[in-house]
C-alpha cells in the first residue's frame, strides 16, 4: 500500500471509530508507531482535524467527514461490466481487486439502485474460448513495476522453446492475438523485446530502478510495429 492510499485509509479509520490508538493504527496498516505520528502530522497539514485523548487515541474533531463517493447508475454499470471482462481477461491477482472495488461501489449506492444493479449483474456472460490466461498470477506485480519504475526479473522461455534470465525496465502492458504481453526494454538484448505473459516461467519484482532516463511510449513502441510478435 501506498503512502497516499494509507494516509486515506488512516482517514477513513478514524471517521469510522471515536477513538483509535496509535499502536492500532500501526497494525491494521503494517507500519510502526513512529510511522503512524509521522502520517498524522501530514493529514494535519493537509487539513485533516485530527486531535488526540491521553489513553484513548486518536480521533476527528466534531464536524469534520469524508465525502461519500457517488456514483450514477450508468456509471455503476460500467463498473460491473469491466469487472466481467477482468473475470475473464485478466489473472486472479487482477480479479481480486476488481471484486472488492465493485464491493465499494455497491456499498455507496441506495437500495434501489443496487438491486438493478444486482439485476444486470446476473445478465453479463462473456465467453473466449481462445483465451487462456495461464497458471500464474502476474498482472498485478507487473502493474506495480510499471508505475513504480522498477525491473523485474523473467525466466522466459520464448516460442522456440529456448529458456533464458532477463532483467527488464517494464513500460507497459498490451493485450493482442488473446494473450498478455509485456513491453519493456531488454537487459540482454539492450533493445525493446515483446514478452507473452504465458511463457513467463517465474517473475521477481525488484526495487532496482530503471537505468534508462527515458523510454519510448508503449504506443510509440506497438506504432513501430506492423505486426507484433512475442520473442
Amino acid at each position: 500500500m501506498n503512502r497516499i492510499d494509507r494516509l486515506f485509509g488512516i482517514t477513513t479509520l478514524l471517521q469510522t471509530k471515536k477513538h483509535v490508538p496509535a499502536e492500532q493504527i500501526a497494525e491494521r496498516f503494517g507500519i510502526s508507531v513512529r510511522t503512524v505520528y509521522r502520517d498524522i502530522k501530514a493529514l494535519g497539514e493537509q487539513g485533516i482535524p485530527i486531535s488526540f485523548e491521553p489513553n484513548r487515541g486518536y480521533f476527528l474533531v466534531q464536524g469534520y467527514f469524508l465525502p461519500p463517493v457517488s456514483f450514477t447508475p450508468e456509471e455503476a454499470n460500467a463498473l460491473v461490466l469491466l469487472e466481467a471482462i477482468a473475470g475473464v481477461l485478466a489473472d486472479t491477482s487482477i480479479r481480486a481487486h476488481s471484486a472488492t472495488a465493485l464491493h465499494k461501489v455497491k456499498a455507496v449506492l441506495r437500495a434501489p439502485a443496487k438491486d438493478r444493479l444486482e439485476q444486470f449483474t446476473s445478465r453479463i456472460e462473456l465467453h473466449v474460448p481462445e483465451y487462456a490466461p495461464g497458471p500464474a498470477d502476474y498482472l498485478a506485480p507487473l502493474q506495480s513495476a510499471i508505475a513504480s519504475r522498477h525491473i523485474v526479473e523473467l525466466a522466459y522461455c520464448d516460442k522456440s522453446g529456448v529458456a533464458s534470465q532477463r532483467r527488464v525496465e517494464p513500460i507497459g502492458l498490451a493485450f493482442y492475438n488473446f494473450a498478455w504481453h509485456l513491453v519493456g526494454w531488454c537487459h540482454l538484448r539492450q533493445d525493446y523485446r515483446d514478452f507473452r505473459l504465458t511463457r513467463m516461467q517465474q517473475l521477481t519484482a525488484t526495487t532496482s530502478p530503471f537505468t534508462q532516463p527515458q523510454h519510448i511510449t508503449l504506443t510509440e513502441y506497438i506504432a513501430r510495429l506492423h505486426r507484433p510478435q512475442a520473442v
